[in-house]
């Protein structure tokens, strides 16, 4: 696949990209909760438990709709299941729950016709629908590729035309890992490919006079799924379609990585008024995903609010204003190289604040990564140690490792006699007026603002400068953003350190909402994946600094390294591709991930994907290098890349199988002892 063609942003997807303004899309009515126009943000979740336990199932659906799910979404693998969802609904309604219900069909055309007449959403994939997944390279004359839509049409009518009667809702869900094998074949493993398999389907259902529709694009790698959304939105514009957004990252994973890997593609969408419905895919109780989907849909809420009559909220379809659309970067923005250090083609950066440590002991640097060993007086580095230090005004009373560099504020650094790895900080006018500056790396403070100020045209402009971007506008993003375009349309190369700045009041949910109480913590992360993570995943930024006082500085440096992996710009661990689960799981999916995460954690660069079942198995984990996917009762088959290795192998002994397969590959290493 050409990454690069694969990446290539198209330069009108949204309102706007200088201030918050969300699409206006068209009302879809599922049940009594409609979805898009005017309406909120809609939060979803799916459940884990076995379709046919009904009160299992109930009983988690009211769990997952008092944790504030506005929709639940069901698997109905076979007739057998879809017909029980009569069962689950008639249970809740007893119990005074109303919650829209959503059947997740995959393969089979006749359970979405049972499920369609008796809840309120159908969700098909168009990938495995009525079109082909064998993993097979075919080639079509125009005729031929015609007569399969024909096909595809005879098949999926039916649905629709019980849709239409029974007044249900349908999702097309297109995920990148499970386009056919006639998309593959035709537009290969992009974004592209799964624009268009949607839009196959979208242009039945219109050609049918079928309207209630509601689309995603979901991919594993949140660079891929925003790509695909934003060329789904160019694509339906052109065709004068406004259909509401369902929002989500596959297979996010858990803990920290799954919170950022979801925020950086949804926030990044949410930022740009995208998004109608919400669903955070984590491996854990399904009602923990909730909470984490209201602190990422809350900040635009709050956003909209604040608009006033300085911009409309919403946007009319299809109109868009040329000078609030510079044309986003194409792959990575080039840029110079300083010091050998920062910029080029260097991974990004990463500044951690010390400024207001007691700096007496170098045990104090452990929480950036820099071990201290007393009894051989050196310090042991990782794979997740910060490249730079801010220290501000703060002098260290012990010798700093001789790799790791050290940011002093512009007066300070100029009384000290000794600076090596030690740079001047200085804001704009220091920097134009300084008596001295650093003959290697210069780390300037500026904003989107400064660019329009008498002070830059100043600004001596050599290869020892990089810049600290900081922004205090409520759509911080949007605005730095802005400060890209406007170097790339100055043609200045010099890197950039993306800095955002969090006061703990952010993190505070709105009086009586009962998904305030999510962590502060959390919602750091999910805020600094939005904000940052958004640029890198346009190639925008050279470094990442999170300054939030509040949080204890191992957690802003294992955010930071979390943000650069999600948005594939530095990789420091390895990735674990792991689905949400479902009642299609045939093992416990949290526990499985854990044990697997325990014995393979160390193996940095590697992505390992862990499947429930053969649904969200060689397609869906899409560009994993290894695969363990559910394929029966207590079996698992074993994948390298989308190849089958070994068959219904013991779950007790996958494990060992995995890694076997890994060792005979020359990828696997041995942890490192404590």
């Amino acid at each position: 696949m050409d990454l690069a063609k694969t990446l290539m942003l198209p330069g009108k997807y949204c309102p706007s990209l200088t201030h918050y303004e969300r699409w206006l899309t068209r009302e879809v009515n599922i049940g009594d909760v409609p979805m898009g126009g005017k309406h909120p943000i809609r939060i979803q979740s799916m459940t884990t438990v076995d379709t046919m336990d009904t009160i299992g199932s109930v009983e988690q659906t009211i769990r997952m709709v008092e944790a504030g799910c506005e929709y639940v979404r069901i698997t109905a693998p076979s007739i057998k299941e879809a017909n029980n969802l009569a069962a689950i609904k008639q249970e809740l309604r007893k119990r005074g729950y109303h919650v829209p219900l959503v059947a997740d069909i995959h393969f089979t055309p006749n359970a979405a016709e049972v499920a369609a007449r008796i809840v309120e959403k159908v969700r098909i994939n168009p990938g495995n629908y009525a079109d082909k997944k064998k993993f097979d390279q075919l080639s079509y004359t125009t005729a031929e590729y015609q007569a399969e839509l024909d096909r595809i049409y005879t098949k999926f009518a039916p649905l629709v035309k019980i849709c239409k009667e029974y007044g249900t809702a349908m999702r097309i869900g297109t995920n990148h890992g499970s386009l056919s094998d006639r998309i593959m074949s035709h537009y290969g493993d992009t974004p592209e490919g799964m624009v268009e398999s949607a839009m196959e389907f979208i242009r039945i259902c219109e050609d049918l006079h079928y309207y209630n529709l509601v689309i995603s694009m979901k991919s594993s790698n949140p660079q891929v799924m925003v790509q695909a959304y934003r060329l789904l939105v160019e694509k339906m514009v052109a065709e004068g379609m406004n259909y509401p957004l369902h929002l989500g990252v596959t297979e996010a994973g858990d803990g920290e990585d799954g919170r950022i890997k979801s925020a950086v593609g949804i926030g990044t969408l949410l930022e740009d008024g995208l998004g109608d419905t919400v669903r955070v895919s984590l491996t854990e109780e399904p009602e923990l995903e909730a909470p984490v989907a209201r602190a990422l849909i809350n900040r635009y809420v709050q956003r909209a609010a604040m608009i006033g009559d300085s911009a409309p909220a919403f946007s009319q379809p299809g109109i868009n204003e040329e000078p609030n659309l510079a044309h986003l970067l194409s792959g990575k923005r080039p840029t110079a190289e300083v010091n050998a250090f920062i910029g080029g083609d260097m991974v990004p950066r990463v500044v951690a604040d010390l400024s207001q440590k007691r700096l007496i002991d170098p045990m104090v640097l452990k929480d950036v990564g820099y071990i201290y060993d007393p009894l051989l007086d050196k310090f042991h580095m990782g794979d997740q140690s910060v490249d730079f230090i801010y220290l501000g005004d703060n002098l260290p009373s012990f010798t700093m490792p001789g790799n790791l560099k050290q940011i002093f504020h512009y007066p300070t650094w100029l009384k000290l006699q000794h600076k090596t790895n030690i740079h001047p900080l200085y804001s704009l006018n220091e920097y134009v007026t300084a008596q001295e500056r650093d003959a290697q790396l210069n780390l300037v403070c500026i904003c989107l603002d400064d660019l329009e100020h008498e002070l830059f045209e100043r600004i001596p402009i050599d290869q020892t400068v990089v810049f600290i971007l900081e922004t205090n506008k409520v759509h911080g993003m949007a605005n730095q953003r802005q400060f890209f375009f406007k170097l790339n349309e100055w043609g200045l190369d010099m890197p950039v350190v993306i800095k955002r700045s969090y006061d703990p009041k952010e993190f505070d949910g709105p009086v009586g909402d009962p998904m305030s109480s999510e962590e502060p913590i959390s919602k750091l992360q999910l805020y600094a994946a939005t904000d940052i993570g958004a640029l890198l995943t346009d190639g925008m930024g050279n470094g990442i600094w999170i300054d939030a006082p509040a949080t204890p500085t191992a957690r802003i440096v294992s955010t930071s390294f979390a943000i650069l992996q999600a948005t594939r710009s530095r990789i420091s661990k390895t990735e674990y591709i792991s689905c949400p689960s479902c009642g299609r799981t045939l093992f416990d999916l949290q526990e499985t991930t854990q044990m697997i995460r325990n014995r393979t954690n160390h193996l940095k660069g590697l992505k390992i994907a862990i499947m429930g079942c053969i649904v969200n198995g060689p397609g869906e984990m899409a560009d994993a290098d290894y695969g363990y996917v559910g394929a029966g009762p207590d079996k698992v088959t074993l994948y390298r890349g989308k190849e089958v290795v070994k068959r219904n192998v013991s779950s007790v002994h996958a494990l060992d199988e995995l890694i076997e397969i890994i060792r005979s590959d020359g990828n696997w290493v041995e942890a490192p002892q404590n």
